[in-house]
């Protein structure tokens, strides 16, 4: 999962990088009406990776072993299509701060790291779990996903920057 690893943490350190420029009322004023904050963004963000997180250690505890073949998961960068996001990583109304919002996303991504640090590449790929868009994914797959989705916003945030 090395490979993986590297993937999602060069894909946090430019969403990272991204923001550090911005004040907290940049990052919590509304650019677009009915559209996110950036702020909000990066919530979501650290709520879908503590989700899947979750999600991939239930799934792989407790789901049954199925053959499912490789999905073009990189295609999530692709904005082309719109999806909106499941009730429970919807983010929070209230404003937060910069520093709050990299102390969450260092734990949920601390959690991820530590789950794949004591997990083997084998045993994630005997399992799946499913998404709206793609069916069911690889548990192996899951990984990479989350960086994936993690640039797909990160083109959102750059896209929200230039109007502030």
């Amino acid at each position: 999962m090395d490979k993986e690893m590297k993937l999602i943490e060069d894909i946090r350190s430019d969403l990272l990088n991204s923001v550090s420029d911005l004040t907290n009322e940049d990052l919590n004023r509304r650019i677009v009406k009915d559209r996110w904050t950036i702020i909000q963004v990066l919530d979501h963000l650290y709520l879908m990776e503590r989700s899947l997180t979750k999600a991939i250690q239930t799934t792989l505890a407790k789901g049954e072993e199925q053959e499912v073949p490789s999905k073009p998961i990189h295609y999530t960068v692709d904005r082309t299509t719109k999806v909106d996001a499941p009730p429970f990583v919807v983010p929070t109304e209230e404003n937060l701060t910069i520093q709050e919002m990299k102390d969450k996303l260092k734990a949920s991504r601390q959690d991820l790291l530590t789950f794949l640090h004591t997990t083997s590449k084998v045993e994630l790929l005997k399992k799946a779990y499913p998404h709206p868009i793609f069916g069911l994914i690889r548990l192996d797959e899951w990984v990479p996903f989350i960086g994936y989705h993690e640039k797909r916003h990160l083109e959102q945030i750059e896209e929200l920057k230039a109007k502030l």
